[in-house]
């Protein structure tokens, strides 16, 4: 493990990078020291490699990267030093560096001259030696000019890693290696490879055939057999390929639970009697392994023996996560070997699974990785590397336990979520040393990885999500904190877009495609759109209606005016396809648009909409409850006192309410409406029940609406009665429940 360290805290330097770096200097991610030149190297048809013969691999290595990036084939010089106009590689094994992947960089007008103590250091600086060239379109008579500079430079972290989910949705070979390239060209140094799961088993065990013949393929909705696996030879190609890009292939098989796909091809390894099906819905299953069975140890550790001879790779990954129990408390065996075993709980029996497996793989030489969620019960035994996704704790924990931890929380690291959810500024704020940690607790962070979940992203979607915030968390784990700032990585990014075009990335997002503005004009009676790409490259186009084509919709071009209550619903283009989620706002011109409100009871300041005037605003909330329109109010109902400044004939009273039991929203009991001419003396005009079943798991929207006979009032009020607390079957069962309000309306 010991030689995975780097410590954390660098004194050997003196870092000169400027707040904003040179313009011709956009290298990704940010070196930790740059000294800036004069003048620049021309790199053309005549500029040499020098390289001795122990270095033939990394000097036809760049020469064929030179190929691609420039169009130029040099010469490698296998024997001469440097002798004017080449790109020299000298391992030096008395090079001063910080790490085995640190290493130096001097361009001068005569040369460029990268020196390491390791090929993998040499093979790091080449990226950057990459990333300076200029795109062919700027050549000038075949010459590239890449400017003068010295750069010291070395990881802040010994794990820089991208977990791909090739289970939800099979990814070809190619497309790994094409990924392979990708990582390391923004210096990552770990592949994890997530190859089996519920919905599919992607990896050819010769012993357990039916693992691919049955569990690479599940029967889709619409009657497709979908899947697919990868055969041990490409495994090994792919190993190989990316030990030569000095990429570690970490393995990932889940146990004890994500293993639906297992138990269909051979269910005698479950707590149930079966037949099991391959997974054809993203989410947890219930069914898992049985540990009171020793065939289902004998089955995983024959499997992890194939595993083990087909990765080198020190770390293998267990999964571990997400493990439902009912079935091992239902199961007579399980209680019988948790009796036998002195086990006071399920948590405890899933140790007793992890500690066995932690076992066998150490007897292989080899160390297991697992979500945090194996720190449940006792935890596995001490060396075992905990990653932690559900935010920082379990890596907290990890450390202070004396493990070693990987910092991987899905609020900065999980590029599956969109990027209205997580934002390339948000990504880029992640520091991988959780707070409150002493120095020796800050040296067992090996580092942090993104995590691509493919459930929504087969392949052809992966790199809209994935880039340009891979880019982020390249830098989050390279660059040291004093060295990092947004305001540069965002120039330099501009030009990587290029770089990633070249690359063919078919890049997405930063954040949100768009941001909107409305405003309501009193004299029209009309609500005004205004709308701005967030980024160069999207163009916008917009509806009125309940939904959106291509067909009906208007190019964007300035301000659309609403004066009738409706849907405008707007979307982001780029690159040719669909950027992002649509905008979707639907509007209400009623009577009460513009009151005054008064709330007996206050909000959230989670959750404002803008304060109690957003009750009123005319701007329907959206099934997101997460988008600043919501009003919620936690253990307390809605009590609302709408003004609205005079006498109007009101023959209709409603209120909006939104439901995601899952996020602990409910519908109200119920809903009163009163009415009052003097704002004092009101009169319930009627009740409405609500009829959404607690139990629906959908976001749900609902108006509360009352219909009375026609009369004058100025004043009326809302009164929606909470639950209270969440109901026993919940999983937050007595946990404070929340009500969501949005619009008060009277016509």
């Amino acid at each position: 493990m010991k030689r995975l360290i780097i410590p954390l805290i660098v004194s050997l330097l003196s870092l000169n990078v400027s707040a904003f770096a040179h313009p011709l200097i956009d290298v990704v991610p940010e070196p930790n020291s740059i000294v800036y030149g004069n003048g620049s190297f021309s790199l053309s048809r005549t500029t040499s490699i020098v390289c001795p013969g122990s270095k033939d691999r990394l000097g036809a290595y760049l020469r064929d990267q030179l190929a691609f990036f420039t169009h130029l084939r040099l010469r490698i010089d296998r024997t001469q030093a440097a002798n004017g106009n080449s790109i020299v590689l000298n391992l030096d094994k008395a090079f001063n560096g910080l790490g085995p992947e640190a290493y130096s960089l001097h361009v001068s007008r005569e040369s460029v001259v990268l020196s390491a103590q390791t090929q993998e250091g040499l093979f790091r600086g080449l990226q950057t030696v990459l990333q300076l060239i200029p795109l062919p379109d700027s050549a000038v008579n075949g010459t590239y000019k890449i400017p003068s500079c010295t750069i010291v430079d070395y990881p802040r972290f010994a794990w820089r890693g991208l977990n791909l989910d090739c289970v939800r949705h099979f990814m070809a070979p190619a497309f790994i290696k094409r990924y392979i390239d990708l990582l390391a060209y923004y210096k990552f140094n770990v592949f994890h490879w997530h190859l089996t799961d519920d919905q599919g088993w992607r990896i050819q065990i010769e012993k357990y055939p039916r693992l691919t013949s049955v569990g690479a393929w599940r029967n889709e909705g619409n009657g497709e057999r979908y899947g697919g696996f990868y055969t041990q030879k490409e495994i090994k190609e792919i190993v190989a390929y990316a030990a030569s890009r000095f990429i570690t292939v970490v393995p990932e098989i889940e146990m004890p639970g994500h293993c639906q796909a297992s138990l269909a091809a051979y269910p005698e390894n479950a707590c149930v009697p079966g037949p099991f099906q391959v997974g054809t819905q993203w989410g947890v299953y219930p069914n898992i392994y049985d540990p009171a069975k020793k065939s289902t140890f004998t089955f995983l550790e024959n499997v992890l023996s194939e595993v083990v001879r087909l990765f080198p790779s020190h770390y293998i990954h267990i999964g571990g996560d997400e493990v439902p129990k009912t079935e091992w408390e239902q199961n007579a065996g399980c209680q019988k070997l948790m009796k036998q075993m002195g086990l006071k709980n399920t948590d405890e029996l899933q140790s007793y699974f992890i500690r066995k497996i932690q076992k066998f793989l150490e007897s292989k030489g080899r160390q297991i990785i697992g979500w945090n969620e194996i720190l449940e019960g006792e935890g596995p035994l001490p060396g075992a590397v905990v990653e932690s996704w559900q935010g920082i704790d379990g890596a907290i924990k990890a450390v202070r336990n004396g493990d070693y931890t990987i910092v991987s929380p899905g609020e900065y690291t999980y590029l599956s979520r969109d990027a209205d959810d997580l934002s390339l500024d948000s990504v880029y704020s992640f520091n991988p040393i959780p707070p409150g940690l002493t120095p020796s607790q800050q040296q067992r962070v090996l580092g942090t990885e993104a995590s691509m979940w493919s459930e929504h992203a087969p392949q052809q979607k992966v790199d809209s999500k994935m880039f340009p915030r891979l880019l982020a968390i390249a830098e989050d784990a390279w660059t040291n904190p004093q060295n990092k700032n947004f305001d540069n990585f965002h120039q330099r990014l501009q030009v990587q877009y290029g770089r990633l075009a070249y690359l063919g990335v078919d890049y997405g997002l930063e954040q949100k495609a768009m941001t909107y503005r409305t405003e309501f004009e009193k004299d029209t009676r009309a609500f005004v759109v205004s709308l701005k790409p967030t980024q160069s490259g999207i163009s916008l186009r917009y509806t009125i209606g309940d939904t959106l084509t291509m067909s009906d919709s208007h190019p964007y071009h300035g301000p659309v005016s609403m004066d009738t209550t409706g849907t405008f619903i707007a979307q982001a283009e780029m690159n040719g396809r669909l950027a992002g989620n649509p905008l979707v706002l639907s509007f209400m011109i009623d009577k009460a648009l513009g009151s005054e409100v008064t709330l007996a009871n206050p909000y959230s300041p989670e959750y404002t909409a803008g304060g109690p005037g957003g009750l009123v605003d005319g701007i329907r909330g959206t099934l997101n409850f997460k988008d600043g329109l919501w009003q919620g109010f936690k253990g307390t109902g809605l009590d609302a006192t709408v003004d609205m400044g005079k006498e109007k004939k009101i023959s209709e009273l409603g209120a909006g309410f939104l439901q995601s039991t899952s996020s602990y929203i409910f519908m109200p009991e119920y809903v009163q409406f009163f009415v009052s001419k003097d704002g004092k003396n009101f009169t319930r005009v009627g009740v409405v029940k609500n009829d959404i079943s607690e139990r629906n798991p959908a976001s749900i929207e609902k108006d509360f609406v009352i219909t009375i006979k026609p009369e004058d009032v100025r004043y009326f009020r809302v009164v929606a009665k909470n639950i209270g607390v969440c109901p026993p079957w919940h999983p937050g069962a007595g946990a404070k429940a929340w009500i969501f309000t949005d619009e008060l309306f009277a016509n």
